[in-house]
């Protein structure tokens, strides 16, 4: 706003805890055991969880002697973060832009995976793409899921984002993460308006804040016109003050797919 623009702030995401510890429990009993290889950490907030938990039901010390015999990866800096604070030795870590393939690409480097058994801290929205891509190379996945992602519990503003898109009462769609595509079609189905939503969608400038986000809305039939060159919300409003005016004309005349 302080650069011209009317922000519309919709509330799309909460993050629900899982309704028992006992998946993150079985975890740590099989990590002391010498039963997990590999273990990946996708984010800062999930890997401190995962690590607070593990140390509540086997202790730091043994958790810690557990880890550091595993070989460790990492999706960008802050699940790295997380990890030096508590000493934990990194052996791949994904570069820029920071998503599952340059994980895998990271990982590839390193001992094969074939037959071993590897740990992937979810973050609300399985990572299917993950799972098959260590699948294809041998690996044995299991899932430690610390959360996952809800709708709000209000989902007023939702709806009514969605029928404003439907009246063309925006001219910039932008998504930060993606499961907030599955949630704006969630909600579009529930409103029996999901053909009509996407057609709408189609017209306006259509921005993602980096790749993971991005490949949920080409999944969902989305193009995407800006995403800036590192995934950091600065440079999404950047991107979009930068680019969005030149691009509106010619989305407001895409044709549909």
């Amino acid at each position: 706003e302080r650069r011209g623009g009317q922000a519309t702030l919709v509330p799309s995401v909460r993050d629900v805890a899982a309704p028992d510890d006992s998946n993150v429990v079985a975890f740590a009993r099989e990590l002391v055991q010498g039963e997990i290889d590999v273990v990946l950490f996708l984010t800062g907030v999930g890997a401190a969880r995962v690590l607070e938990l593990v140390e509540a039901h086997e202790g730091r010390d043994q958790i810690l002697s557990a880890l550091n015999r595993c070989l460790i990866g990492v999706r960008g800096p802050k699940p790295a973060a997380v990890l030096r604070q508590w000493g934990v030795r990194i052996d791949a870590s994904a570069p820029p832009p920071y998503t599952w393939r340059e994980l895998v690409a990271a990982l590839d480097s390193g001992p094969p995976l074939s037959k071993r058994r590897v740990a992937v801290q979810e973050y609300g929205r399985v990572g299917q793409g993950l799972h098959a891509a260590l699948q294809q190379r041998g690996a044995k996945v299991r899932p430690v899921m610390i959360y996952r992602w809800a709708l709000p519990t209000d989902l007023g503003p939702l709806r009514q984002a969605v029928t404003d898109t439907l009246g063309q009462q925006f001219d910039v769609l932008a998504f930060t993460t993606a499961v907030q595509v599955d949630h704006v079609l969630q909600v579009a189905d529930q409103m029996n308006v999901r053909s009509e939503w996407l057609r709408s969608a189609r017209r306006c400038v259509i921005a993602s804040v980096g790749p993971a986000t991005s490949e949920a809305l080409h999944d969902a039939g989305l193009p995407v016109d800006i995403e800036p060159d590192h995934p950091k919300m600065g440079q999404l409003v950047n991107a979009i003050f930068d680019q969005a005016p030149e691009l509106l004309p010619a989305c407001r005349s895409r044709k549909e797919e």
